[in-house]
């Protein structure tokens, strides 16, 4: 069974970076007939909030991705310490006590005979009666792995063959001073104890990945490792590296914003790939996905680019996709005749206020003969999309107007705006005492 994972930490909320894997991961797995477990890692009781544990999860359902699976790695604590009781009496679980500052200053050592700043497994050789010693002068272990001779390589699913020398890597700390297991360790635990056949993230993890494919093996060596792939981190227009703690690029705030879930996944399932985005559901874009349509550049995510995407998504929704969100009042008529002019749902209640309530008409007294002219060819309602035409054909013949000097002055005083739906939709739905007294009033 093939199984994929999408694993964020509820230490804040859900951003663009994160939104993608989770979008990508769930595509890859409908794509492969397979499933998705959503893995929350909440090791880290400090920053760890269940306000951001519940947000991400809203934030998935709006975005329209569900999980076949769930886990919650502070209920597996136990599953931890039992792997890590294996890797002790395998010897290669070492106690190590230097401090920060002791380390500090031996990488800076390293530096200066230009050594790699690589750990020298120092505490390998300690003796029973050195860490009794050290315990009982009021120091706490944590603990490293002690990684393999040799090379690990994979054949990455998105950036090809991919190759790590693990002596050029320190043997990582699985667990703290206080007994609390890190994110190595635990994801490489969860990863084979849940059945994970592959994992999708960010290309900062390539060296840790080299290293958990090490500690895999050594804690389930006939057991096969999941294949890996790791997409270029996201950048902003600028190519500086897209920050997670800006608000601005939150699922939430984009919802807030009024960005709609399809424009935002569909955005973020091509983002890097060698596809446009398109404004799709998740099962269109499932039919097409391919990992290999990414490319091994730093995608550039540009909220202009995805304000254009979600125009499209709106002028493409029916009235009933709507309709609970449009302002009170507002039917299939006028969404029909307003939706191609919004890039967010949110400007609809400005298009509300000019077909039904009070604008701030302009004073046009260098039009005021052209808008005579129409209040008093005003035809009596009803009124249809027909009305237009007919009604500025006969203001033209009366005025001689023709063009921007007929339109322009007849769209300011009717909506106060410049630019806007089609005033043939729109007249209807001003109606014309409504349109009388605009006409009147831009008149002077």
């Amino acid at each position: 069974m093939v199984k994929f994972r999408f694993a964020p930490s509820p230490t804040g909320h859900l951003h663009a970076g994160n939104a993608r894997l989770a979008v990508v991961n769930a595509l890859a797995a409908r794509a492969m007939g397979g499933t998705l477990l959503l893995r929350i890692d909440d090791t880290d009781r400090e920053r760890s909030k269940p306000e951001y544990e519940a947000g991400i999860e809203q934030d998935l359902r709006w975005l329209g991705i569900g999980w076949d699976e769930m886990a919650r790695q502070s209920d597996r604590m136990d599953r931890y310490a039992a792997a890590a009781e294996r890797l002790k009496a395998a010897g290669l679980l070492y106690p190590c006590f230097e401090s920060e500052e002791e380390l500090a200053a031996k990488r800076a050592l390293r530096a200066k005979r230009h050594l790699p700043p690589v750990y020298d497994r120092a505490m390998l050789s300690l003796t029973a009666e050195q860490r009794a010693a050290a315990e009982a002068g009021g120091k706490r272990p944590y603990f490293r792995f002690k990684l393999s001779d040799g090379a690990v390589a994979w054949n990455d699913l998105v950036l090809g063959r991919r190759e790590v020398v693990l002596g050029t890597v320190s043997d990582p700390v699985l667990i703290r001073a206080d007994g609390t297991p890190l994110y190595t360790f635990t994801s490489v635990v969860d990863d084979l104890e849940l059945g994970v056949t592959h994992v999708i993230r960010g290309e900062d993890h390539v060296t840790n990945t080299a290293v958990q494919i090490d500690l895999m093996r050594a804690l389930e060596p006939r057991r096969a490792v999941p294949a890996f792939g790791h997409l270029p981190l996201i950048s902003d227009v600028t190519g500086e590296k897209l920050s997670k703690r800006a608000g601005s690029v939150s699922v939430r705030q984009f919802r807030r914003d009024g960005i709609e879930a399809m424009a935002l996944v569909s955005y973020l399932a091509r983002l890097g790939s060698r596809r446009d985005p398109e404004p799709l559901t998740l099962e269109e874009l499932a039919g097409t996905f391919d990992l290999g349509d990414f490319s091994r550049g730093a995608p550039r995510f540009d909220p202009k680019q995805l304000l254009a995407l979600n125009r499209r998504v709106l002028h493409g929704l029916p009235f009933e996709a709507v309709a609970e969100r449009l302002p009170e009042g507002c039917g299939a008529e006028f969404w029909m005749a307003v939706r191609g002019n919004l890039d967010l749902l949110s400007e609809a209640r400005l298009w509300r206020e000019v077909v039904s309530g009070e604008i701030e008409t302009p004073s046009l007294p260098e039009a005021a003969s052209l808008l005579r002219a129409a209040l008093e060819a005003l035809p009596p309602e009803p009124w249809d999309e027909t009305t237009w035409k007919g009604w500025t054909g006969a203001v033209a013949a009366a005025s001689g107007a023709r063009g921007k000097a007929l339109y322009l002055p007849l769209r300011l005083a009717l909506t106060g705006e410049s630019h806007g739906p089609e005033l043939a939709a729109l007249l209807p739905l001003i109606g014309r005492a409504r349109a009388a007294a605009r006409l009147e009033r831009a008149a002077g």
